[in-house]
């Protein structure tokens, strides 16, 4: 089945700046991560809004992707990652197609990188803003200590094969229209590892490697975000023939909070005031995620009305200061009144409580007015 657009996936126009994308990811991890959402196509769902972020929020990919589609996300299109036949449009798989084998060799006792490892980490919103230090265990390939990762039972060795001559292929010539070529295969004597091992180590089966849940202490920056990743050097699968181990990468998903909201290094919240509050003033303490602190409102504050406490949001993860916290004010129009209470209300709309329009000239109530009057 073929790929849905990206822009589809995230539902954002093509156009979108980076934080429309990483807004849209964020709803979408949120809603189908596995270990919120069981029902069945959820994890695919969530694989597939990560595939598109993870291209649409880097801008050398995203770039591919819109000149070449998928195949240039992955560094395939002609304007590729790499360079050589391989970023041709997959010149390889076609010249395979055709005649049965490539003409590039490699040789399969050389040493070969492990692959890389990731693993999805859900944080709480504080443990996110002041970072963390904390274990984790992955299952991963490790190096089989009986056999310290030979394949072959202890006291015995491996044998050169016999058939490919340790090369890892088979050739065959063949005649064509294009002339002889040399039609390469996999030798299905020794599945291309150029070895025969006589005698299989009993605790992999030859394979050199067995799986263990491994013990991986991952220290978490402060700031971190929704949606990036803590690579972690050498902590992915082992590598082969002698080559290096693969990375792990630590994807990072953080929890929501019941009452702050996170915007890049700003935190965002409402603090409801009374009817009273918002006319009189008042200094109220407001909750921030560093502690509490106090904050004056001034008479006559209106519903809406933000302020900015600098400082209190989040660090950031690079180090280049700190966020502020801004605070919406919401005021709360009570709807459980006693007797006294609309008594006292209504004296108070008697003598002028409700001409608001002359409090300040050109607000919202003094153009309201003009307007029915037709001024």
């Amino acid at each position: 089945m073929s790929k849905r657009d990206y822009y589809d996936v995230l539902g954002v126009e093509k156009g979108a700046s980076k934080e429309e994308i990483k807004k849209s990811y964020r709803k979408l991890a949120r809603k189908y991560h596995p270990d919120v959402n069981k029902e069945e196509g959820a994890s695919d769902k969530f694989k597939e809004a990560k595939e598109a972020y993870e291209v649409l929020s880097d801008e050398q990919k995203r770039a591919q992707y819109d000149q070449f589609g998928h195949a240039g996300a992955q560094g395939q299109g002609f304007g590729g990652f790499g360079g050589g036949a391989q970023d041709f449009g997959g010149f390889g798989d076609i010249f395979d197609m055709f005649f049965g084998g490539g003409g590039r060799t490699r040789d399969p006792n050389a040493p070969q990188q492990g692959a890389d490892l990731q693993y999805t980490m859900v944080l709480d919103f504080e443990e996110a803003i002041f970072g963390k230090e904390t274990d984790i265990h992955i299952p991963r390939e490790e190096t089989c200590d009986t056999c310290s990762g030979s394949g072959a039972k202890p006291g015995t060795k491996s044998q050169t094969c016999s058939h490919c001559s340790g090369s890892g292929q088979l050739n065959q010539e063949q005649n064509t229209p294009f002339g002889r070529v040399v039609n390469r295969r996999v030798c299905h004597h020794c599945n291309g590892t150029g070895k025969i091992i006589p005698e299989k180590c009993r605790t992999c089966s030859g394979a050199g490697t067995v799986k263990k849940n491994k013990k991986i202490h991952i220290n978490i920056p402060a700031g971190i975000d929704e949606g990036q990743q803590i690579r972690v050097a050498g902590k992915g699968e082992p590598g082969k023939n002698g080559g290096p181990a693969g990375d792990l990468f630590v994807l990072i998903q953080i929890r929501e909070h019941d009452f702050f909201i996170r915007e890049g290094d700003h935190i965002f919240c409402e603090l409801p005031l009374t009817f009273t509050q918002a006319a009189l003033g008042d200094e109220v303490e407001v909750p921030t995620v560093h502690g509490k602190v106090k904050l004056k409102i001034p008479a006559g504050t209106q519903s809406g009305k933000t302020f900015r406490i600098k400082g209190k949001g989040v660090p950031n993860v690079r180090g280049r200061g700190q966020g502020d916290q801004h605070i919406k004010v919401k005021v709360m129009t009570p709807t459980q009144l006693t007797d006294r209470q609309k008594e006292l209300l209504r004296e108070f709309n008697d003598i002028g409580g409700n001409d608001l329009a002359d409090e300040q000239e050109g607000n919202i109530f003094q153009r309201f007015k003009k307007a029915f009057k037709g001024d």
